[in-house]
C-alpha cells in the first residue's frame, strides 16, 4: 500500500517563504526536505465513511494516474461526487481535510494526483490536452465503480488543479459544478503579461517541478526563451500557453452550464486577477467570485493552517458544491455573485458582474514636475505651447516597490500594508505624481490604468507603475501596480504605452492624495536589460498621459 501523505505542506512552505529569483536556487534544498515531509501524515478517519488508498486508474495512452477516495457508508441510492487535482508540486494527498469533510456532508470525494506529480505517471503536461482527458478518464472511473450520479459531479483544485478543473468544464459536459481556486484566465498572460516575464514565480515553479515531478523539458526551455526575450520564439510559446488558457475556452463552458465558483487574491502575482476576471464577465452560467487580500494560494491555505483569518474560500466552496451538485438552498444562491474585500477593512462589498457599472472611470492629467514644484495628477489636461520631458534612469530600482516578493503580498492578507516614504524616493531613478488632498473617500473597485507619453533611449524598457495613498506626512500605502515592458522598442522614438494595473479595491480617506509613481524595475518582474538608460516622459497639449481609476 502506498504511505499515505500529509496535505498542502509543500506549497504552504514555499508560499511563505520571502525570495527573491536570485534566490531562488538556494530554495532547492528547503522544497526537497518539504517534499520529504510529504510522506509523514494519516488520513482522517470517522465511522461515517471508507478510505481507499490504493487506486489506480488508466488514462488514455496508458499513464497510471494516483488516487484517493472517501465513500460516505450507508449510501442509500446514488451520491453526488466531487474531484480534486492537486496543485503543482503536490500529489493526491493535498486535501485530505477537505475530502473527509465533504465525505461527511454525503458526498464521494476522490483526490488524483496530474501526471508527472506524486505517485502518478507520465510527464508533466502543464494542463495540456492530456491533463483534460485524464481527467474524463478520472470521471469513467468513478461511475464505473461507485453509485455517482452522472448529474452531480464536481471539480476543485488550489492553483494547477484550479486551472485543469476549468479546462475540464469546457471539454466535459458531465462537470457541473467547479470550485477554481487560485486559477489563471490567461496562462499566456501569467507567464508573459505585457511582455514582461514573472521572475519569481517562473523561476520556483520551473525549479520546483523539476525537483519534485518528471518536468517536460520544453518547459524550462519556453521559460529560459521568455526570460531572456527570445522573440524568435515567443508566438510559439503563446500557442502553447493559450491552448492552456481557461479563458479561450468560455463559449464552451457557458454551453455546458457548467456552475463556476472562483476564489482569487489581489496580490496573486503568478496568477494575477486580471484576466480571470475577463473570463468571469463572460460567464452566462451560475458563477460566482471572491476577491480577497494575499498572494497566491494563501487565501485558501493560511486559515486552515495557523487559523488566521476566516476561509472565505474553502466555506464557500462547500456552498456551491451543496448549491450546485445537492440542490441544497443557501446564501450562495441570492449573493451577488462578484464579492470584493476591500483591502484594510474588515468589509466585502457586492456587485452583479464586472466591470463595475457603479465604478464610474475618474481620469487624472499628468503635469510634469519642474524646479519648484512637483509633478501633479490634475483633472485637468496639460496645456503648453512647449512642450517638456522628465527624465528618469534605470540603473537601479527606488523606494516605489512591491516589496519582497510573496511576503509583502500574505502580509497584507494579515492586514499589514506595503509602505513607502514617497517624497524619500529617488527623482533621477523614478518619478510620482501626486493630487490634491481629497475632498472625500475615494473607493477605487476595478482595474486602474494609465496612458502614458514616453521616449525610449534604448531598445529595451520597462515600466512599473505603482498607485498609492499617501497620507499628510507623506508615507504612501501601496495599492495596486502594473507594468509594461516593450522589448523591442525603437531608441529616440516617441510611443504611447497603455496598460492597466492589477484589480483592487480600496478606499483612499478624506483629506489624503492620490499618487502615481513609476520607475523602471521591480522584484516581481523580470528586467529587459543591465543596461543603464534613460526614459523621458513627455508632456505636451497635443500628447496627454492620463490616469484612470474607476471609483464608486
Amino acid at each position: 500500500m502506498k504511505q499515505p501523505k500529509f496535505k498542502s505542506f509543500l506549497l504552504s512552505l514555499i508560499l511563505i517563504l520571502p525570495i527573491h529569483a536570485s534566490q531562488a536556487e538556494g530554495l532547492l534544498p528547503i522544497i526537497s526536505f518539504a517534499a520529504g515531509l510529504l510522506n509523514q501524515g494519516i488520513f482522517p478517519t470517522s465511522n461515517n465513511y471508507t478510505t481507499d488508498d490504493d487506486i489506480i486508474i488508466s488514462a488514455t495512452d496508458g499513464v497510471e494516474i494516483a488516487a484517493n477516495i472517501f465513500v460516505p457508508n450507508n449510501l442509500s441510492g446514488l451520491a453526488p461526487a466531487v474531484i480534486f487535482i492537486n496543485s503543482w508540486g503536490l500529489n493526491e494527498y493535498e486535501y485530505l481535510q477537505q475530502a473527509a469533510d465533504l465525505a461527511e456532508k454525503g458526498y464521494i470525494v476522490l483526490s488524483y494526483s496530474t501526471r508527472g506529480f506524486g505517485q502518478s505517471g507520465g510527464v508533466i503536461a502543464t494542463a495540456g490536452p492530456q491533463d483534460v482527458s485524464d481527467l474524463s478518464a478520472v470521471i469513467d472511473f468513478l461511475l464505473a465503480n461507485y453509485p455517482v450520479d452522472p448529474q452531480a459531479i464536481g471539480s476543485a483544485g488550489i492553483s494547477y488543479g484550479s486551472g485543469i478543473s476549468l479546462l475540464g468544464a469546457a471539454f466535459d459536459s458531465r462537470i457541473k459544478a467547479v470550485s477554481a481556486m487560485s486559477s489563471w484566465g490567461s496562462l499566456t498572460d501569467a507567464l508573459y503579461g505585457n511582455s514582461t516575464p514573472r521572475l519569481v514565480w517562473g523561476e520556483l515553479l520551473t525549479l520546483s517541478g523539476q525537483l519534485i515531478g518528471n518536468l517536460d523539458p520544453i518547459v524550462a526551455q519556453y521559460w529560459n526563451d521568455i526570460k531572456s526575450q527570445n522573440l524568435n520564439e515567443i508566438p510559439a510559446i503563446v500557442e502553447w500557453a493559450n491552448i492552456r488558457s481557461p479563458i479561450n475556452y468560455v463559449e464552451q463552458i457557458n454551453q455546458n452550464g457548467t456552475a463556476i465558483y472562483l476564489g482569487k487574491a489581489y496580490g496573486d502575482n503568478l496568477f494575477q486577477p486580471n484576466t480571470l476576471l475577463d473570463m468571469f464577465s463572460q460567464l452566462t452560467t451560475p458563477k460566482h467570485i471572491d476577491l480577497v487580500s494575499g498572494t497566491h494560494a494563501t487565501a485558501e491555505l493560511l486559515p486552515s493552517l495557523v487559523g488566521i483569518g476566516d476561509n472565505i474560500i474553502w466555506e464557500n466552496t462547500y456552498k456551491w458544491f451543496d448549491l450546485h451538485l445537492k440542490g441544497e438552498i443557501n446564501d450562495m444562491a441570492t449573493a451577488k455573485p462578484l464579492q470584493m474585500k476591500v483591502k484594510f477593512k474588515d468589509q466585502f462589498d457586492g456587485f452583479d458582474d464586472f466591470p463595475i457599472s457603479q465604478a464610474q472611470p475618474q481620469s487624472f492629467y499628468l503635469h510634469p514636475r519642474s524646479l519648484f514644484n512637483s509633478a501633479d495628477l490634475e483633472d485637468y489636461s496639460y496645456q503648453s505651447w512647449f512642450g517638456k520631458d522628465n527624465t528618469i534612469n534605470a540603473w537601479t530600482g527606488s523606494l516605489f516597490s512591491t516589496q519582497i516578493p510573496l511576503l509583502s503580498q500574505l502580509l497584507e492578507q494579515l492586514e499589514i500594508p506595503i509602505l513607502t516614504d514617497i517624497s524619500a524616493a529617488s527623482d533621477v531613478r523614478s518619478i510620482y505624481f501626486n493630487s490634491g488632498y481629497l475632498s472625500e473617500e475615494m473607493q477605487i473597485r476595478g482595474n486602474p490604468k494609465v496612458s502614458l507619453q514616453v521616449q525610449p533611449h534604448f531598445e529595451k524598457v520597462q515600466m512599473v507603475a505603482y498607485l498609492y495613498d499617501m497620507d499628510f506626512w507623506g508615507t504612501g500605502t501601496l495599492i495596486t501596480h502594473g507594468v509594461m515592458t516593450l522589448p523591442n522598442a525603437q531608441a529616440g522614438k516617441k510611443v504611447q504605452v497603455d496598460f492597466e494595473l492589477v484589480t483592487t479595491a480600496y478606499d483612499i480617506p478624506e483629506g489624503h492624495r492620490l499618487v502615481l509613481a513609476i520607475d523602471t524595475m521591480d522584484p516581481q518582474y523580470k528586467t529587459p536589460t543591465s543596461v543603464n538608460y534613460n526614459l523621458d516622459f513627455e508632456f505636451s497639449s497635443s500628447k496627454q498621459s492620463v490616469l484612470t481609476v474607476p471609483a464608486l
